[in-house]
């Protein structure tokens, strides 16, 4: 028997059944599903880092995000308002500018 206890896409059981395992599951309450979402967010980005294949795991990363959204009643629209006032302010990171040091 393997222990996981963490949070999974939604198929994930029905898969893991169809291997002829059997998934033990619960739902988590709103507590411990924003606890869980932020672990999952950790390990998707470990797991970019950590990775090469960068375009699944953004994807990845982007599923938890956008779970994080609907948690916190932020649509998806408002997000990308908030990421293009942040670039017009401060800019975005197509220039590769690295901060080296201040005097």
């Amino acid at each position: 028997m393997k222990i996981y206890d963490k949070l999974v896409r939604d198929r994930i059981p029905e898969i893991i059944s169809e291997t002829g395992s059997i998934p033990i599951t619960h739902i988590a309450d709103d507590d411990e599903y924003w606890e869980k979402l932020k672990e999952k967010l950790q390990e998707e980005v470990r797991e970019f880092l950590d990775g090469s294949n960068f375009e699944e795991e953004l994807a990845d990363i982007l599923e938890v995000i956008e779970a994080i959204c609907e948690v916190k009643g932020i649509d998806s629209t408002q997000l990308r308002q908030t990421q293009a006032k942040k670039a017009l302010a401060r800019g975005g990171f197509k220039k590769r500018i690295i901060l080296e040091q201040t005097n």
